[in-house]
């Protein structure tokens, strides 16, 4: 047999078309439909009833608070100011914070619309955007927030991670609005962690909680790119300081 015949006899066989593909693509199809099913079930659920467990679960956390005198620079500064802490850690602080006049920045996506319902169950304010959606609206509500002495929360390695990574976004709001940033950790001794990209963190019933205020980081509005890079690599090294002497507080291991 010749070349040529070899080539005709490869061409006919990748061309026949294979009897168990069609099965599996129509197998695989379903599978994603089930998972997305199953995701959209389970978020509603935890939609429904997060915050009512949530609120009966914190109810048995004790928390402790170090580093109140960062917080306390920060108001005598300006009254309004950011909040940055860890996209894994946003449960922790929620009974504490609850009452007061804070506002969260959530993206406009389907987890979003959860944890707007988990944060308005505590009765946290939302705004709806991130740095490809709803940027600009986003950016106006949040100054507003901030000119009026109210403090805004805010996840940097959100909402897709990789955990504990930052881009200049937050550096940059802090320079375009002139309102420092304060770093807030968090340890716990007993809890569950998702296997998730953030490792999101759940404390157990009774669990103790240790909740830090970092070294406020305020970004000049004349800071260059360089200014920039170098108040992101400070506000990521607070929060890390933080997060370590929240769990050496507790005498606990750290998680990560």
């Amino acid at each position: 047999m010749s070349l040529g015949d070899e080539d005709a006899r490869d061409s006919a066989v990748e061309t026949q078309p294979d009897a168990n593909s069609a099965p599996a693509s129509k197998r695989s199809r379903w599978r994603r439909l089930y998972k997305r099913a199953r995701r959209r079930v389970g978020l509603l659920l935890v939609s429904a009833c997060g915050p009512f467990v949530l609120g009966r679960l914190a109810r048995s956390w004790r928390m402790q608070v170090i580093g109140e005198e960062h917080l306390d620079r920060a108001l005598g500064e300006s009254r309004g100011h950011f909040m940055a802490l860890w996209h894994g850690r946003m449960v922790l602080g929620l009974p504490h914070h609850g009452k007061r006049d804070w506002h969260v920045l959530v993206s406009p996506s389907a987890d979003g619309d959860i944890s707007q319902r988990l944060l308005e169950g505590f009765r946290y304010a939302v705004i709806r955007g991130s740095s490809s959606r709803g940027g600009a609206r986003a950016l106006r509500e949040m100054l507003a927030v901030l000119e009026r002495g109210s403090v805004l929360v805010i996840t940097p390695d959100g909402p897709r991670g990789p955990r504990h990574s930052m881009n200049p976004g937050l550096a940059w709001m802090a320079r375009a609005t002139g309102y420092p940033v304060v770093p807030v950790g968090f340890g716990v001794d007993r809890a569950w962690r998702l296997r998730s990209w953030d490792r999101f963190t759940l404390p157990k019933p009774r669990a103790r909680i240790a909740m830090v205020y970092g070294e406020p980081v305020r970004v000049e509005r004349s800071a260059t790119p360089a200014d920039l890079e170098r108040a992101t690599q400070a506000i990521h090294d607070n929060l890390i300081a933080a997060e370590e002497r929240a769990f050496a507080a507790l005498g606990a291991r750290i998680d990560w």
